[in-house]
């Protein structure tokens, strides 16, 4: 979790020297760092590797013109709806029906959806910093398997715990949070 809350200021630092540079250099390590995440997105939404990977390089491109204009809190969250929206547009440009309704800026119900992403973006916060308070144990499965995504069977090479164990220790956290961040 420290890892992650470093990554999370390295980024607002990265992001902040962009706009102070302009230095391309800074969105590099961006992209280094964001690529492979950016890539899954654009999979979800194009369904194709090749369109995928020219939405990846299309959404960096434009980085340098959305950070001039943005201030960014949340560099991956934000990232990953600029991403979302990025394909939805394209969908939409080659005339392909998109699940969810067109949403322009500035009307009730994208303030709707922005306040539900604040929301989410305050709960993972929260989330953040309830999860310092679990067992060891605890927090590294819950972050391992909800936060970095990884299997079963992925925590147990990396931590050599049992899977029992992986799964007593995911239940339990999450019952903790809860408890933690009901009070």
């Amino acid at each position: 979790l420290m890892s992650q809350q470093n990554d999370h200021q390295e980024d607002i630092v990265l992001i902040r020297l962009y706009r102070s540079s302009n230095d391309a250099r800074y969105i590099g390590e961006l992209y280094r760092r964001y690529a492979h995440l950016i890539l899954g997105v654009c999979m979800k939404y194009l369904k194709n590797l090749a369109d995928s990977e020219d939405a990846v390089m299309e959404i960096f491109e434009k980085l340098h013109l959305d950070l001039k204009k943005n201030e960014v809190e949340h560099p991956k969250s934000w990232l990953y709806m600029v991403a979302k929206n990025h394909c939805l547009m394209k969908l939409r440009k080659a005339g392909l029906s998109v699940e969810f309704p067109e949403v322009m800026p500035h009307t009730p119900q994208y303030d709707d959806d922005f306040e539900d992403f604040e929301n989410k973006e305050k709960l993972i916060q929260l989330l953040e910093n309830n999860m310092n308070h679990l067992k060891n144990e605890q927090r590294l499965c819950v972050e391992l398997f909800y936060l970095k995504e990884k299997s079963y069977k992925e925590i147990v090479m990396q931590t050599g715990f049992s899977l029992n164990e992986i799964k007593s220790h995911i239940q339990n956290g999450k019952l903790n949070l809860k408890k933690m961040m009901s009070k």
